[in-house]
């Protein structure tokens, strides 16, 4: 029986340490393309690549980062002391 190895490849990003992101896709015996390419799906949204990008896209200076943070924080903070109750 033949191991047939997918590479699929949507994206090529650079990350902080200069390498590219490839996902590879390892079948099992007599797995179609259909299989290989759902299992793709699900290891590239588990990747948050999409996220990334998305970050990438527009800067936000690091003043704005910790104010959202800290925001975050608080609002965390506000609803474990049950000031605010979520649905």
């Amino acid at each position: 029986m033949l191991k047939v190895k997918y590479y699929l490849c949507s994206l090529k990003i650079f990350t902080k340490g200069g390498i590219y992101i490839m996902l590879i896709i390892d079948s099992k015996d007599c797995e179609n393309i259909d299989k290989a390419l759902k299992k793709y799906k699900k290891k590239f949204e588990k990747s948050k690549i999409l996220l990334e990008l998305r970050e990438r896209q527009h800067f936000t200076k690091p003043s704005v980062k910790r104010r959202n943070q800290i925001l975050k924080a608080i609002y965390k903070q506000q609803i474990a002391s049950g000031k605010i109750e979520v649905k």
